[in-house]
């Protein structure tokens, strides 16, 4: 007895929090209380655990992969992220407040099945993003700890077994039930960049007074690569292995919802919140490129090119490098402790932003377990894929930054595309062009960057497969389920309805043809005929026409209407006809108290092949389909709606 109390209250905290509204007739999701937002300054530094912990091994990544053109590249970097993801992402903002992002408004533009298998696909490359994400930061927060000078013989070699323990830690934060702590994060954003500034300071006074090292430099470039021109033109070239350092853009829109807007702010229009998304974006944006530019420059200048490789010191920690060389031991270490802080945080983000993305797709889409709308197993999920991920790259930050820029870019390009289209459908020529120019040259920055670093593709893929092959098996094991959120009469539905308080509601099943006399006196007859029913007793038609198939779950919305001024016909719009008729029947019943019938044609054909129409287009045989969803709706066969075949 007391083990089993004991599994009863694991499980309730294990699924606290779930709704799932498929489960409930009838009724909306029930609606978690409302957070008080946030101060945009402060949901900034939870973005910022993701953009600004990229510090940690951008300059080192970007030196390893442009060379001496690392500055260069870098500025390009930055016109690209002021001039091109900042306004791309700001148009995003105020298109999708409420935390979707580009992805929802892909989604508008395209139905059915097409759009679905769309929006997979792109929830593909942002679990490649975020998941890589936190696997990345964890395995260079590893690399920190590991080249501490006071740590490297107690720690080296133990790469994988520190980074699965950080992965480990931030899921066990989660399932503590860790909602976006953004106090921490801004403690852990304030200590971090102030300490960062300390050492760009230090890096360009060094090179102040040192001027030999910028002249070999230059003289260093001039010899590679001849003049300015070709420096320009390798710098535009190799700017696309730089893509990590637009990480942030995507997370910043996501967690929108925890920005604070005005007082009048509705959720149909968030004025206050967009704007507030708006300087978060922008302040990030500014922040992160002055970094970004005399960081490259500093340790591009100051470090040996032999350190960024793998086995040098700098390797995935430029700056700690630089803070250990030129500030001593101790302002080193305390530098390491900081960025293996904001690194490991920056897990968090990602988690948080993952937490908030899928839920809001799978579970609506019937493509992922009813459990996934609880917070805690949907860690465990995504803190063992964490695990298999880091075994598979074996804690590399190197090996893991073409998965994370594919990501990146993938995202960041989906959102240029859709905010072309938007402005386009919205008539600003100009914004249009614009943008266009903008998604063409995240276009081409993907497609170099998947060119030269295919294993990015790879994982990517590896997500989406997994992901699809989920989502089938999910929508076909709850394929059954009622799948009807709420069911609204309306005036003459209702009156219909309350006309058999005494008696049992008798409901025709009718596929709606031409809707003339004909077919639905011959229909009445038909029924009469086949189920024995007596003259006496009316009959109401009831008709679904199928929306979307590929839609999982919506509210019911049933129309009352009289036909050539002798037959009630009661009108459903739906995603499934079985789905609809069983909802209907329910909310018949929970009306009036009476048990309904409903009265069927069986339909001609394979059963398998009805199964398929029914799974992808709503509909096949509708007569055992409906049976079968009243019956896992309720179990009780006494308060169970009746349906026949004739």
């Amino acid at each position: 007895m007391a083990s089993s109390t004991r599994r009863e209250r694991f499980r309730e905290w294990m699924l606290e929090g779930l709704s799932d509204m498929a489960k409930q007739h009838p009724g909306p999701h029930a609606q978690a209380p409302k957070e008080k937002g946030q101060r945009w300054w402060r949901v900034m530094c939870l973005t910022g655990l993701d953009y600004f912990s990229t510090l940690g091994y951008q300059p080192g990544i970007a030196a390893l992969a442009a060379g001496l053109v690392s500055p260069l590249a870098t500025i390009v970097l930055v016109v690209v992220t002021l001039f091109g993801a900042l306004p791309v992402y700001r148009r995003v903002a105020q298109e999708s407040p409420h935390g979707e992002g580009s992805i929802a408004m892909l989604e508008r533009l395209l139905s059915f099945w097409q759009g679905k298998l769309f929006v997979l696909t792109l929830l593909g490359f942002a679990a490649t993003d975020f998941m890589i994400t936190i696997t990345l930061s964890a395995a260079d927060a590893t690399a920190h700890l590991v080249e501490n000078p006071h740590l490297h013989s107690a720690l080296s070699g133990k790469q994988v077994m520190l980074t699965l323990i950080m992965v480990a830690l931030l899921g066990a934060v989660f399932l503590k039930g860790f909602s976006e702590a953004i106090g921490l994060a801004v403690v852990l954003v304030a200590v971090y960049l102030a300490l960062n500034v300390v050492v760009v300071a230090n890096g360009l006074w060094h090179v102040f007074q040192h001027p030999h090292v910028f002249h070999d430099w230059t003289s260093a470039l001039t010899v590679e690569h001849g003049n300015a021109v070709a420096m320009i033109g390798v710098a535009l070239i190799v700017f696309p292995k730089l893509a990590l350092g637009l990480s942030g853009f995507e997370t910043g829109v996501a967690v929108m919802p925890h920005i604070e807007g005005d007082p009048d702010d509705t959720e149909e229009k968030p004025t206050g919140r967009i704007r507030g998304a708006r300087k978060l974006l922008t302040t990030a944006a500014v922040i992160m490129s002055c970094f970004l530019i005399t960081t490259s420059f500093i340790t591009t200048l100051l470090i040996p090119a032999d350190q960024f490789r793998t086995g040098g010191q700098a390797n995935g920690r430029a700056l700690a490098f630089l803070a250990h060389e030129y500030l001593g031991s101790t302002f080193g270490s305390v530098y390491d402790l900081s960025t293996i802080a904001i690194l490991w945080f920056a897990g968090a983000s990602a988690m948080a932003g993952l937490l908030n993305l899928m839920p809001r797709y799978l579970p609506r889409y019937g493509m992922a377990p009813h459990w996934a709308r609880a917070v805690r197993p949907t860690v465990i999920v995504l803190t063992l894929i964490a695990f298999l991920v880091t075994w598979i790259f074996n804690a590399d930050v190197d090996a893991q930054g073409g998965a994370y820029a594919t990501g990146v870019l993938v995202l960041i390009s989906s959102a240029a595309i859709a905010v072309t289209i938007a402005a386009h459908k919205a008539g600003q020529r100009n914004w249009t062009i614009g943008f266009a120019v903008i998604a063409a040259v995240f276009l081409y920055t993907t497609a170099v960057n998947i060119a030269e670093r295919p294993d990015g593709v790879k994982i990517g893929a590896c997500f989406i497969a997994g992901i699809m092959l989920v989502s089938f098996l999910s929508r076909l094991k709850r394929a059954f389920e009622l799948r009807v959120t709420d069911v609204v009469l309306d005036a003459t539905a209702e009156r219909f309805v309350r006309d058999y308080q005494h008696r049992p509601m008798r409901l025709i099943a009718n596929e709606p043809n031409n809707r003339d006399l004909a077919e639905y006196r011959d229909k009445l007859h038909q029924m009469r005929k086949d189920n024995d029913i007596p003259a006496e007793d009316d009959l109401v038609f009831v008709e679904v026409t199928v929306l979307d198939p590929s839609d999982f779950e919506a509210e019911l919305t049933v129309r009352g209407e009289v036909l050539h001024e002798r037959y009630r016909v009661l009108s459903l719009q739906s995603s499934s006809v079985p789905n609809a008729l069983a909802a209907l029947l329910l909310q018949v019943r929970d009306l009036t108290g009476q048990q309904p019938h409903i009265y069927f044609e069986w339909t001609e054909g394979n059963p398998f092949a009805q199964f398929l129409r029914f799974f992808l287009f709503g509909q096949g045989e509708i007569a055992p389909v409906t049976r079968e969803v009243l019956r896992e709706a309720e179990p009780d066969r006494r308060r169970r709606p009746a349906v026949h075949v004739g």
